[in-house]
């Protein structure tokens, strides 16, 4: 038993460093070369600081809606929802989504809501959403705004952001950003 006890204690340090100092500073490094330094981006705009890279709510008729949030844009709780697709209350809370969004899009039938208007992502706090999920609420937007809706169009054009590098991860637009250019326009 006791020749046990020197390498046991051995294999406690070195996981101790390899776990605590060794993967911290390695994951710390990544965060160095990542856009921003693995920092929050912050926005000012009139006196008040937004997170660029946090979903904010935004239900205002004359704003574009954010993706929706299984935590409540609680930065604090980052989660997913963790119910299936086949869930019972997964699809009422999905469907009640699809109800409102229609609602507020007359003319907009089922087929045509992106997604990711209606299904909240992994982390509930998502900035972004996609271009056709932009492009599909310009038509509110520009009424609530009274602007023509090709200038919401070209707003949102002039916002979407390309792959990470042009290989990594889908077109997108930073809902956050684009209603502080909506706000500044006016």
């Amino acid at each position: 038993m006791r020749h046990h006890i020197l390498p046991s204690l051995l294999l406690s340090v070195f996981l101790i460093v390899l776990c605590s100092i060794i993967y911290t500073a390695a994951v710390w490094g990544v965060a160095q070369a990542a856009p921003n330094r693995g920092e929050g981006k912050m926005i000012e705009q009139n006196g008040r600081k937004y997170y660029a890279n946090l979903g904010q709510q935004s239900t205002a008729d004359r704003y574009f809606w954010s993706r929706p949030s299984a935590v409540g844009y609680n930065a604090a709780g980052s989660a997913g929802s963790n119910k299936g697709p086949s869930n019972p209350d997964y699809l009422a809370q999905v469907q009640a989504r699809i109800d409102t969004f229609l609602v507020h899009h007359p003319g907009i039938s089922k087929a045509q809501i992106p997604s990711d208007l209606v299904t909240a992502s992994g982390s509930g706090l998502d900035p972004h959403i996609s271009p056709e999920g932009a492009r599909v609420q310009a038509a509110r937007v520009a009424r609530m705004r009274g602007l023509a809706e090709a200038q919401v169009l070209g707003l949102v054009q002039q916002h979407t952001e390309g792959p990470w590098l042009g290989l990594f991860g889908p077109s997108r637009v930073n809902v956050l950003q684009l209603n502080l250019a909506l706000d500044a326009m006016q």
